[in-house]
């Protein structure tokens, strides 16, 4: 099996399915990185790894301006469509190209992204980019699929079993990620390399939520797409028949799940 490394193909073709497959995160996470941090309008942010602007867009009325960077241009052309007249930079850019040319900021978030990185490098870079009382916030969730469980819904949840059975069926039982592989999963381990590179805390927050959303098989679809691990360009020539299976294996839905916790760690320098 090929070790993973990072490319450019890891999320390509995933953005306009990322918009409508995975579920927004809350306006209560705002509030609470709002209170937790004093944040008034005045500062400026930074997303790293910003994919179609999700998180930027939803904090970004909490500073003056605001910068999205990510390397993937379709995930930027679909945050700019989304954004509209939002006063929002956007920047093709790795975390490793960090600092790059755009000055300090009072806030710099990740979310869903860090693992992506190569951590140290990244983690020492930003440092130098947050100004004075400035936080790092790494948002961890999981946006594409709600919580299992026996709670009683309105609808079925998606087959999400069945739905991965399938994937592994087209694309290998070793989940994949761009040209390369990743056996054991994603990298964990970022609160030991935040503590080398000199940060202190975190402080923690966590943003309950419960709500049962309510999903179409066109949803699911998306969701799936979405992902690195089933992204469009891994089905190659095989994607519509992949897409046809999947529709087939949904059925007209709808479908219900439960929209999970979402968690925030605010470090300092």
């Amino acid at each position: 099996m090929t070790p993973w490394e990072w490319d450019r193909s890891l999320f390509a073709g995933t953005a306009a399915h990322y918009v409508v497959g995975r579920m927004p995160y809350p306006p209560e996470l705002a509030d609470a990185l709002r209170d937790s941090l004093g944040l008034d309008g005045t500062g400026r942010l930074l997303d790293v790894g910003c994919g179609p602007g999700s998180l930027t867009l939803l904090l970004a009325p909490l500073f003056a301006t605001s910068v999205g960077v990510d390397p993937d241009p379709g995930m930027l052309r679909e945050a700019a469509r989304v954004a509209g007249s939002a006063p929002v930079q956007w920047r093709e850019l790795r975390a490793e190209e960090l600092p790059a040319d755009l000055g300090t900021f009072r806030v710099v978030v990740f979310a869903q992204s860090f693992h992506w990185m190569d951590q140290p490098l990244v983690a020492d870079r930003v440092r130098t980019m947050l100004d004075t009382g400035g936080a790092w916030v790494h948002v961890s969730a999981m946006t594409h699929r709600g919580l299992d469980g026996d709670l009683p819904l309105p609808h079925p949840r998606p087959p999400w079993d069945r739905i991965d059975q399938l994937v592994a069926d087209y694309l290998g039982p070793v989940r994949r990620a761009g040209r390369g592989t990743l056996p054991d999963g994603t990298r964990g381990g970022e609160e030991d390399v935040m503590r080398a590179a000199g940060y202190r805390g975190p402080e923690r927050l966590v943003v309950p939520r419960g709500e049962v959303v309510e999903r179409t098989a066109d949803d699911v679809v998306a969701a799936v797409l979405s992902l690195s691990s089933s992204a469009p360009h891994l089905f190659g020539e095989r994607l519509g028949s992949f897409e046809s299976d999947l529709r087939e294996l949904l059925g007209e839905g709808p479908f219900s799940e439960q929209a999970r916790d979402v968690a925030a760690a605010i470090w300092r320098p």
